[in-house]
Order: C-alpha cells, then structure tokens, then sequence
C-alpha cells in the first residue's frame, strides 16, 4: 500500500487525509498542535457559504485598502510598514483583477461541489457539529451595496448557485430577531452554518478508525524529494530530538506554512497569512437565546457574518487584516464585533465573549492551490483563504483524484 504524508491537521489536510483513505492509501499526518483543528479551523465564522463566492481581486478593494490603512477599526486593515511579501504579493493580487469574474464563477461551482462531500462524510461518520440549515442572509444599507450584490448574483448565477433578491420586510420574515435599517438582501437557502472545530476533530477521528496515524506536537523542519518519494524531518515540540521518516509522496495543507514547505520543495505557493477575528457570545439566560439570530447572516458593509451554534454560542466574525503572521488579538479589532452586535441585536448579552484570531492562508489569485508540484509524489491543498472550510471537502476529492491518477497504489515506501 502505498503511504503519503499530510503536513496539517487542520480542515484541509483531514479532508485531505479522509479522501485519500477511501481510495485505499495509507496516510500519516503531522501537525504542530496537540490536537487537530486548533489554528485557522478552530473558531472561525462558521458559515458553509457558496454565496460568499465572490473574491477579492477588485479595484474597489485596494481602494478600500489604501482609504482604510490609518483607521485601525476598518474591515480592511493593511500594516503600512515595509515588507516584501506583502507588497509583492499584493502586487500579484493587483494583476489577478482581470480574472475576478472567471474566479468568482469557479469558487461558487467548487463551493457547491464540496456540500455534498461535506454533508455525506458527516452522516456516514455521525459527527455532530451544531449544523444548521437555515440558508444564509445577505444584507445591505443602501442601494449601492444591492446593486453591486446583484450583479455578483449573476456570476454565482453562472457558478450554478441560486441567490433569491429580498426586500427589508422579507428579510425580517426570514430572521426576525434581525434589528436595525436595511435597504434589502440576498438570501440563499441551500447554505447552512455549523461548527468548523467539531466537524473537523470528528472527521479526524474517523481517520484514525480508518487507519490514519496522526502524529502532533510536531515541528516538521524539512521536507526534501528522494529517490523513492518524500522524507520528512520532525522533531516534538520541547524536544530537541530529531526524526525522519520516508513516504511515498506528500500532500502540503499547512496554511500559511505551506509557502515554507513548498520552497524545500522546489514549488512557488506564494501565500500571505491574512488575519480574521471572531468572537464567540455566550448565551446565558433564555432572553440572549431568544434575541440572537437563527439564520446565518453577512452583513456585505461591516464585513461581518454570523453562525448559531447550537442553543448557546452565537458565533460573530470578520475582518481582514494584512499584517504578516501575527496572531496578537486587539482589542481594536473585536470591539467592532461586539458593538455590531449590540446594535443589531440590543437584547443578546455581551458579558461573556470569547475573542479569536486566526491567518486565512491566501493565495494572490484568491483560489485554493490545488495539485502536484513539479516533481513526483508532491501535491498540495492549500491557501483557501476565507472559504477553507466552504471549499475543503471538493479541493480534498479533487487531491484524490490527482494522487490516485499519478501514483500507483501498490508501490512501497523505502
């Protein structure tokens, strides 16, 4: 049987991982955490969301940019302080603008190809994630929010996606604990919310049932192409031991590490770390439960979207800030997502909220890499930015596909 390495635990390398055992490979996945899902999939916004298809590589998004770059509460936050990386790669991004509606169109067809991956594994696993299936809201203040939605709305269109155009009262029929003044919304009711962190620990923990050695704690040094495949060279953190072990091939979904990693590899995956923020509302008393939304929501304006989790966690989450790989939590970046929330739903109490911060791995182009690298038995699944968890499940198929065509699955690992 053949044996592959994952370098990740996180939503992509365990779909990864689930994918490739089912066609019959032998997996062994690192991670430098204790357990799976604890950086970019352990507390983000939750939503399962085709109708957040639309990528970033617009104009108005580096005007934003450059307008938001001293308000140190904007949606958009860029570091202004020098660094290569960031401003070659937002360069890249730049040059990707003429790409924005083919990429738009393929992210919602590759979103709506992941749900039925996504749903299948969770039943014929019994994971429980707090999933809802109540569709998602898409809002808008004013008419210029609306009609540049409408006219995203003809690109998923394309993608496949249906997105229904709804008037303010309808909106408040759909969800309504939703306050506030709104001019009108989208509302797609084939998406749905849940829980990224308990989905992916439940998936991981089908692997290991199906075979799959996990090994954490691992601070993976080098991975470096031999004869026969790949080795990889680890050691446990707080260790200064060193161990190697040899695969036949690897599969890189490390997040933001993956550019690291594919440089040892010979391949370019140029990934800038892109920092989102959540908070989790603790909801306390029967009045919270009652006051905070059902339906999942994204306000377009402020950046934000929202995940019920089950009768007691309201899930909040937004923003985009470039800033290299940090992950200090400000308190200048929750406070927007506590103060959103006390305006639109003035009865949910914000005593206790649980903050969050984690780096969406990001390529310039706004799509996931997804492949073989240039030599033999290297892949990669990774850079998903804002849609990691929307996307993994198809971006997973999709590896399985292209491992089971290249290598065959009786060869040994020396």
């Amino acid at each position: 049987m053949q044996h592959l390495a994952i370098i990740g635990a996180g939503i992509t390398g365990v779909t990864t991982a689930y994918a490739l055992l089912n066609r019959g490979f032998a997996v062994t996945v690192y991670d430098k955490n204790r357990y799976a899902a604890m950086q970019t999939s352990f507390a983000n916004g939750g939503q399962l969301s085709a109708s957040n298809a639309e990528v970033w590589t617009q104009a108005a998004t580096v005007l934003k940019g450059i307008k938001w770059m001293l308000k140190k509460d904007a949606p958009l936050l860029v570091n202004p302080m020098p660094d290569w990386h960031k401003y070659s790669w937002m360069a890249e991004f730049v040059s990707n603008i003429p790409r924005y509606e083919s990429n738009t169109i393929e992210t919602a067809r590759l979103a709506i190809a992941a749900r039925a991956h996504l749903f299948g594994w969770a039943e014929k696993e019994g994971i429980d994630f707090d999933q809802e299936m109540r569709g998602i809201l898409h809002v808008y203040s004013d008419k210029k929010g609306f009609d540049h939605a409408t006219r995203v709305n003809d690109l998923l269109a394309k993608g496949g996606l249906h997105r229904q155009a709804v008037t303010a009262d309808e909106m408040r029929a759909i969800e309504p604990a939703l306050q506030g003044s709104f001019y009108a919304g989208y509302y797609t009711d084939s998406d749905s919310t849940g829980d990224i962190h308990k989905y992916t620990r439940g998936l991981a923990n089908a692997c290991m049932r199906k075979g799959a050695q996990f090994v954490f704690d691992a601070n993976v040094h080098t991975l470096k192409r031999t004869s026969a495949g790949v080795s990889v060279s680890h050691g446990l953190n707080g260790d200064d031991s060193s161990d190697t072990q040899h695969f036949n091939g690897v599969v890189v979904c490390a997040g933001i590490e993956s550019r690291r990693f594919a440089k040892q590899l010979g391949d370019r995956v140029n990934i800038y770390p892109v920092k989102g923020y959540s908070i989790t509302v603790e909801l306390d008393d029967e009045e919270a439960q009652q006051a905070a939304p059902w339906v999942s929501l994204l306000d377009d304006d402020a950046k934000i979207v929202t995940s019920r989790l089950g009768p007691g966690r309201f899930r909040i989450a937004g923003t985009a800030e470039f800033n290299g790989a940090n992950y200090d939590i400000r308190d200048n970046r929750i406070r927007p997502l506590t103060q959103w929330c006390r305006q639109l739903f003035p009865a949910v109490n914000t005593d206790r909220v649980i903050p969050w911060a984690g780096l969406r791995p990001m390529m310039p182009n706004m799509m996931p890499r997804v492949g073989a690298g240039k030599h033999p038995g290297v892949f990669y699944n990774t850079g998903h930015g804002h849609l990691g968890w929307t996307l993994s499940a198809a971006t997973a198929d999709m590896i399985g596909q292209s491992v089971e065509a290249s290598m065959p699955r009786w060869q040994q690992a020396s």
